[in-house]
């Protein structure tokens, strides 16, 4: 093999995911994560069909995410009243199995720390293809030189700004804005199933005891920059977004503003023609997400397999491996591509929510969701070579 040393640059999921498959590969991985330890809690994820089961029953770890699974939460959408105005059912916000993120990535991470190298509190600032190599300059150590290197840093990945091009280039700002605030309540053996309450007003949607968190938020705005690093600052925007509506809305908010586990992001829809370029590739959502659109750790996750397995069918040889990644998941990701989750569940306008509540449960809605079960099982997985025994 060619190409052994490899660096990638994010610890959520798809980093460790593709660091499992790569490692049973031979290649020599290290991984470099942003923030200073593995993020725990965040909203729950979840897999769906035949396709995410057999990849993840291939690491080794669907078992362990079972053992760590949600319950089911159905939503119900009401009025300023609590009167029942539509139901979403939880077997379609939650797949087939959900879990926590924070527990998803404790799983893969502990399925690859002994065998790889995490730098954590660190970031890749700059890359440089060398001829034979990628020379490496982080934020805090000496420089590296890899001879690949891997975007798995989400949607707003700094590896895809430095080896593609700036943001605005393959980001598609959806429209919208969500925020998770306080961790899924669910104990790891709890099986119940429960039911959420949402309310919406044009352009916002707070539901209470989500799916997702215990609040979740989804709010209209056009694309602007909003303090990252800033919580108070991000509390706020949240509070004036939904200012003097009426509901369980004003207790939420006095909860959000003293959540540990808080999270804001706009809504955005990666398109991109190809996902590698030169000796760098993207995996997960730096390549094909979309937030909030239902198939984000799956694609992740599949994606991963593909990757590694191409490499290693291709002797380590990048160009070709890469090129076969690119047509592989060109097609598979196009399931990321198709939905808005904003206008779907927060519409602009009052007669875009009462249209809504009436789609849920009629025939068109139960025809989405059969497209939905069959995308997420629309790749034909290849047997790659069965990795040797480390």
């Amino acid at each position: 093999m060619r190409t052994k040393n490899v660096l990638i640059s994010g610890a959520g999921i798809a980093g460790p995911a593709l660091a499992h498959w790569l490692d049973r590969y031979g290649f020599t991985v290290t991984v470099v994560e942003r923030a200073p330890a593995l993020r725990p809690g965040g909203q729950a994820v979840d897999f769906k069909g035949a396709t995410h089961r057999t990849v993840l029953e291939r690491m080794g770890v669907w078992e362990r995410v079972c053992a760590r699974r949600t319950g089911t939460t159905d939503t119900v959408f009401v009025d300023e009243n609590g009167a029942r105005l539509a139901f979403l059912s939880g077997d379609f916000t939650g797949g087939d199995v959900e879990i926590p993120r924070g527990d998803l990535s404790r799983i893969l991470y502990e399925l690859t720390e002994e065998r790889c190298e995490y730098v954590f509190g660190d970031a890749v600032a700059a890359l440089t293809d060398t001829g034979d190599g990628v020379r490496v300059e982080f934020e805090r150590g000496a420089p590296r030189t890899f001879d690949l290197v891997f975007g798995a840093d989400g949607i707003h990945s700094r590896v895809r700004r430095l080896a593609f091009g700036p943001e605005r280039d393959f980001v598609e700002h959806l429209g919208h804005y969500y925020c998770v605030a306080g961790a899924s309540p669910w104990e790891a053996a709890s099986r119940e199933r429960v039911t959420a309450f949402g309310y919406n007003a044009p352009g916002r949607l707070a539901v209470s005891g989500g799916p997702k968190a215990q609040q979740f938020y989804l709010f209209a705005g056009s694309e602007r920059d909003f303090p990252r690093e800033d919580l108070a600052a991000q509390r706020r925007l949240v509070a004036d977004a939904y200012a003097g509506l009426g509901w369980e809305i004003p207790r939420m908010l006095a909860e959000t503003a003293t959540a540990d586990d808080f999270h804001l992001d706009s809504l955005g829809r990666v398109r991109m023609s190809g996902y590698t370029r030169g000796r760098v590739a993207l995996v997960g959502d730096s390549a094909y997400g979309n937030t909030l659109g239902g198939f984000g750790t799956g694609l992740a996750v599949v994606g991963a397999y593909v990757l590694a397995g191409e490499l290693a069918m291709a002797g380590g040889e990048y160009a070709v491996a890469f090129a076969e990644y690119d047509r592989i998941m060109r097609r598979y990701a196009r399931i990321a591509g198709r939905s808005n989750a904003g206008r779907f569940l927060a519409p602009k306008t009052a007669r875009g929510i009462v249209f809504r509540n009436r789609f849920l449960g009629s025939r068109l809605w139960k025809l989405m969701l059969k497209y939905s079960d069959d995308a997420s099982t629309d790749i034909a997985l290849r047997d790659y070579p069965v990795p040797a025994p480390r």
